[in-house]
């Protein structure tokens, strides 16, 4: 086992007045650092492909993280899946990428434009294997990977974008080789990078994708600890041994809360200064404490991230509010979306006097939900979380 882990991102775009998408991702986390990813793109599209690729998706990831092999895999698509009373047949194309403890990834390929990965910067033409499973080609690759890994599954939709329309003929694998090899090189999320190729392909479409799109991102990093801190103790006696527990931590400190910053300088010895700088948005400005990497205002600031936290998983229409403002809650979400793959969160129980204003009417119930909410998003993002109440 190392110390490498992955960033897994991905978005789909419906065809041009489909309710739903043909393209459907799996993702499994298995046992012994095992994880399973399955891209499948349903014949056709609308209610008939939903189906399709969902079934494909959600049977093949079952069985390969059960170790099960991909010729059985296949046969059982083959036997399971409807048949299309238009077309006569019953298939859905496939990518899986199959991680192992984070050193080694298999790649197995069926009629989806093939994965992208780019190595060191530039595209890595990594070696693959041609079978034959039940009278379908099937490409199988494993990869040993290294750090800065990125690869790109796609469905066809990515490199057909744009075709019929007059400027563009169709955006061709190269094109998209070319143009995930600069944003890699931005260092963007695996979410991010997802997002930006599929928002790309749908200016391409004219607004108006001719197929369902979907792009999946994986990232190869290194796990990178870091620290919220957030509110203080019930009890004020138990606020040094909070404090000396939160400032063990490896990795970066963020404290949220006045009373919660004053209570880390006092231990800390240090002053805070805050920031003269009002960003546009209306949240509280931040703070300066030496030897904290980041210091905000509490609930409201929070309550903002969880915001920025739901969009993320969901459509991420706001990634570039939060990539580039310097607000506290903007500030929070780069530290813990983009660099963190282990976060732990210290919370105080404590009910701030503040808030007990008939007129602003947050109580620690409140505090709860946006913790409650805020851990779960982040587990969705991947991220290895520990809370721990005082």
């Amino acid at each position: 086992m190392n110390d490498l882990c992955a960033d897994i991102g991905y978005k789909s775009i419906n065809h041009y007045g489909e309710e739903l998408c043909g393209d459907h991702i799996e993702i499994i986390e298995g046992e012994g650092g095992s994880t399973v990813i399955v891209l499948a793109d349903g014949l056709g599209s609308g209610v008939k492909a939903s189906i399709l690729s969902t079934l494909t998706s959600k049977i093949i990831s079952t069985m390969i993280s059960a170790g099960l092999p991909i010729e059985e895999c296949v046969s059982t698509i083959a036997a399971t899946l409807p048949v299309c009373s238009e077309r006569k047949v019953a298939y859905s194309t496939f990518t899986i990428i199959h991680l192992k403890d984070n050193e080694t990834a298999d790649i197995i390929q069926y009629d989806n434009p093939h994965v992208i990965l780019v190595r060191d910067g530039e595209n890595y033409d990594y070696p693959t294997t041609e079978m034959n499973i039940d009278g379908k080609k099937i490409f199988k690759s494993t990869v040993y990977l290294r750090e800065g890994d990125t690869f790109v599954a796609m469905s066809d939709g990515c490199p057909h974008a744009g075709s019929g329309n007059s400027y563009n003929f169709s955006w061709k694998r190269e094109d998209i080789i070319g143009y995930m090899e600069a944003l890699i090189a931005g260092e963007y999320t695996a979410k991010n990078l997802s997002t930006m190729l599929v928002d790309e392909c749908e200016k391409l479409y004219e607004g108006q994708p001719a197929d369902d799109t979907t792009a999946c991102v994986v990232r190869i990093r290194k796990r990178e600890p870091m620290n919220v801190l957030f509110g203080p103790p019930l009890n004020r006696d138990d606020a040094d041994r909070m404090m000396s527990l939160f400032f063990s931590k490896e990795g970066k400190h963020i404290v949220c809360g006045g009373t919660t910053s004053s209570i880390a300088a006092k231990y800390l010895g240090k002053k805070i200064t805050v920031s003269t700088n009002f960003e546009p948005g209306g949240l509280p400005p931040i703070s300066y404490i030496d030897g904290v990497d980041l210091v905000t205002e509490g609930v409201i600031t929070m309550n903002k991230v969880v915001e920025y936290a739901k969009d993320y998983l969901g459509e991420n229409q706001h990634f570039e509010h939060w990539n580039f403002k310097k607000d506290g809650a903007s500030l929070i979400c780069r530290l813990l979306f983009e660099e963190a793959t282990d976060i732990n969160l210290f919370v105080g129980r404590a009910m701030n006097p503040a808030h007990q204003n008939p007129n602003m009417p947050i109580n620690f119930n409140i505090k709860l939900k946006i913790v409650s909410e805020l851990t779960d998003c982040l587990k969705k993002m991947g991220k290895r979380v520990k809370v721990s109440y005082f």
